[in-house]
């Protein structure tokens, strides 16, 4: 198999920063199990990788992700295989949020279903103008109910469940207004915007970034009282680091 052949391309720069291209584009990049596989072992290896910096999710080919691939599914029509594959699913979308770099979803295409969940999953995500977002499942007769825990931590309450019961398509400016993307441009500066993106997180403290993702996605689960004091407990453990002690210490000597 050459690498163009891959289910997923690996592209990584002097930087550290790791583009990761969904690569089946005759599926629309759905997600079969080979390409979850491949997705889970390319976060893993970011996880033990202290040189990278941030993650890029891309897609080839038209659309950015399909979601799960339908025709893999139908073909083993049994509880026990849907719940291990639901399961694998969720296993690599908690690891993209257990990444210890910042994760971009490159959003140029179509995103639906697992599809949309990903882009919900990962930290930040940049959309062209000509992409577009639907958790479809149930116009097949089946509720997105995994694509539903991404989604509803990301937009409200009541904008995730129109989504979900309708299966309805939103534009990439309503992902926008919606906070499902953090930016939305045309197609010919998607590159341009995400790369202006990663310069930006490349040129932050790795550890700080490190740190205050892991507490962000801890605290979210939390009471208001508990995620102040976990949020106590990192940052002060942030504040250890030589990154933070000489990046304070350098804003002082500005001022004074």
């Amino acid at each position: 198999m050459t690498a163009s052949d891959s289910l997923l391309l690996r592209a990584m720069d002097a930087r550290g920063v790791l583009t990761l291209t969904l690569n089946r584009p005759e599926a629309f990049n759905s997600l079969s199990e080979a390409l979850l596989r491949e997705l889970e072992q390319a976060f893993d290896a970011v996880e033990k990788d202290p040189a990278s910096r941030a993650v890029v999710v891309a897609g080839a080919g038209k659309a950015f992700c399909a979601g799960h691939d339908l025709k893999e599914m139908r073909a083993q029509p049994s509880q026990a295989y849907y719940q291990q594959l639901f399961t694998h699913c969720g296993r690599v979308m908690q690891a993209i949020q257990q990444c210890p770099v910042p994760v971009i979803a490159r959003v140029h295409g179509v995103a639906t279903a697992a599809g949309c969940q990903l882009v919900a999953t990962c930290d930040l995500a940049v959309a062209s103008s000509h992409a577009r977002f639907a958790v479809s499942g149930v116009n097949l007769g089946l509720f997105c109910s995994t694509p539903a825990v991404a989604l509803s931590r990301n937009i409200g309450r009541k904008a995730a469940f129109e989504m979900l019961a309708t299966g309805d398509f939103i534009n990439a400016e309503e992902a926008l207004a919606k906070g499902l993307v953090n930016r939305v441009v045309p197609p010919d500066r998607l590159d341009l915007e995400v790369e202006a993106l990663v310069a930006k997180l490349v040129a932050k403290p790795r550890v700080a970034l490190a740190l205050g993702k892991s507490l962000f996605y801890r605290q979210i689960e939390m009471s208001t009282k508990a995620a102040y004091l976990e949020a106590s407990a990192t940052m002060a453990c942030n504040m250890m680091e030589d990154a933070a002690l000489d990046g304070v210490q350098a804003f002082i000597d500005k001022r004074n």
